[in-house]
């Protein structure tokens, strides 16, 4: 996990490699809507690509973590499925779904019945290296959704544009992003992290749940400003320095959250006695939930070493797998 997490840049750079050599069919009819469908490692892409692209996209999009798709789907929907493994039960049972309503399909894998699904179908996917737990495939995801959404002409290559600049970035700050997530996992360890950002940020700050959940075996949450301000923080009212809340900040915070962050921090910290603000370096929200997302990644492995526990361990989903495979 160390080596997958060093070599983050590098897999940005091979997919946009990938995404080169790869061309798609375009839809034979309008797309009025598109789904994106998929579960943990596999489904966060989708979620931060949708908070890239919801000042851009002039077509709705809807994020499926589940079995059933919405009663919208019809043969006028874009329905993509990513599945890294392409054995993702509710992934591949909703694409079937979508097959059966007629929809446009589009899937990315490393293989696994999604693969064989689309090649019986005549659906095109883009297969990416396999062998490596989900949760480390992400710069798969990102680059190919976008490369996708680009060539379909839905989005402008801007947003491809900044994640290669990302990469620049990221390499640029390693050093000192490394010093960062130690300081948070040392902040993080032994209490139970709530985590904030504004609501464009939210898929890095469920992506960043996700990583302390996986790879530290540490349970946190995350909620979104100024949604919390409405409930949440009223519930702070029960809280104590058994919790330990990160604020994630960025310079493009709307001037109005900016004084709700400022708010609540100051609410929090009465019963906590502590906060942490990690602020996005960056000059695009693609460059700055990059950035976060790559430095949440080494604080999940600083404090997946502080609790001395199995980075790749997941027994419990597998046996939560192994469970499910035995129903009818």
């Amino acid at each position: 996990m160390k080596d997958l997490i060093t070599t983050f840049t590098h897999q940005l750079e091979e997919a946009f490699e990938i995404a080169s050599k790869t061309s798609f069919r375009k839809p034979d009819r309008p797309i009025n809507n598109i789904v994106m469908c998929g579960l943990g490692g596999s489904g966060i892409g989708a979620k931060i690509v949708s908070n890239w692209l919801q000042d851009e996209l002039k077509v709705p999009l809807t994020l499926v973590h589940e079995y059933s798709l919405p009663a919208f789907v019809g043969p006028n929907t874009l329905v993509i499925g990513s599945s890294y493994s392409g054995n993702t039960e509710e992934t591949t049972t909703a694409l079937e779904e979508a097959q059966r309503k007629g929809a446009f399909i589009f899937g990315i894998t490393s293989g696994g019945r999604l693969a064989k699904f689309c090649k019986d179908s005549g659906y095109d996917c883009t297969i990416v290296p396999g062998g490596n737990p989900p949760r480390s495939a992400l710069g798969y995801s990102l680059v190919i959704l976008i490369h996708y959404l680009h060539s379909l002409e839905f989005i402008s290559n801007l947003r491809l544009s900044e994640i290669r600049s990302s990469i620049s970035l990221i390499n640029k700050e390693q050093e000192s992003i490394k010093q960062k997530a130690i300081e948070l996992s040392e902040y993080l360890f032994g209490k139970v992290g709530v985590l904030y950002s504004e609501t464009k940020y939210e898929g890095v700050i469920v992506r960043a749940r996700q990583q302390l959940n996986e790879n530290s075996k540490y349970l946190a949450w995350c909620h979104v400003i100024p949604e919390m301000n409405h409930n949440e923080l009223v519930g702070w009212g029960g809280g104590d320095d058994r919790f330990a809340p990160v604020f994630f900040v960025a310079d493009d915070i709307h001037p109005r959250n900016k004084k709700r962050f400022e708010i609540s921090t100051m609410a929090v910290e009465k019963k906590t006695g502590s906060s942490m603000t990690l602020e996005a370096k960056g000059s695009s929200l693609v460059e700055r939930s990059l950035y976060l997302v790559h430095l949440v990644d080494w604080a999940s492995y600083f404090l997946c070493e502080k609790n001395g526990a199995d980075i790749l361990d997941i027994e419990i989903i597998d046996y939560l797998k192994s469970e499910l495979s035995g129903m009818k």
